[in-house]
């Protein structure tokens, strides 16, 4: 049994459809990248797997239980944690605040000086500047700091929404180097991205969404060597 399941799961918005028949397995302790072009339904999908919105169809099911009818609020306490495109920290918020936020489930709660610790060892510039308003950060700053708040929550899933946007490609190798660290501390990935080459080359396995539908999945050496991906998503 997958930790994550997809079967069929259908998203509209309105009339207009989003997702068709989309169906999708993450496993215990991988990365698995989603990766396509703007307006494929990735955002949709992780929106749909949070409790954001309702599939008007399909199942999702996490640790073997049901939740695609569960609010977003029960989704993070089985342990599913989204860090959205667009980091949305709280910038009138200091880094530290926007970190105790993210531990807000009781469980999570309980073991916020451990999570904090290892949070300030993965960025230690979270550390430094703890007492520092986070909307006067850099954006890598941000989006560290938007992951860093996922991890208070004790995820056993981590959703990525677009970590790449708008970073610098020093920054975007690190943030990168560090989600690769924190799956092989035990927690699963589910990666959606833009930028196809370094999703894919971190990932094990991958998924192609087109127009809300899945059109591809494969190794990430499969989908790199595959001649549609590369004409559509690595320019070559």
């Amino acid at each position: 049994m997958s930790l994550l399941e997809l079967s069929a799961v259908e998203v509209a918005y309105g009339d207009l459809p989003a997702l068709r028949d989309v169906s999708l397995s993450v496993e215990a302790g991988e990365i698995l990248s989603v990766v396509g072009a703007n307006g494929a339904g990735k955002t949709t999908m992780l929106r749909a797997i949070s409790g954001l919105l309702r599939p008007r169809a399909g199942a999702i099911s996490f640790d073997g239980e049901s939740i695609h009818r569960l609010p977003s609020h029960a989704v993070v306490e089985r342990g599913v944690v989204h860090v959205p495109e667009g980091r949305k920290i709280f910038p009138s918020l200091t880094v530290l605040e926007n970190l105790e936020l993210g531990s807000y489930t009781e469980r999570a709660r309980a073991k916020r000086r451990a999570s904090l610790e290892r949070v300030f060892s993965l960025f230690p510039i979270l550390g430094e500047r703890r007492r520092q308003p986070a909307g006067t950060m850099s954006g890598g700053q941000q989006q560290m700091l938007a992951i860093g708040r996922a991890l208070m929550g004790l995820p056993k899933l981590l959703m990525l929404d677009e970590p790449s946007l708008g970073l610098a490609p020093l920054i975007v190798r690190e943030i990168f180097r560090i989600i690769g660290e924190i799956n092989r501390a035990g927690t699963a990935i589910l990666l959606v991205e833009q930028n196809t080459r370094q999703a894919l080359a971190l990932a094990s396995r991958g998924y192609v969404l087109q127009n809300g539908q899945v059109v591809l999945v494969g190794s990430s050496a499969e989908l790199l060597d595959n001649e549609h991906v590369k004409r559509a998503y690595l320019g070559l």
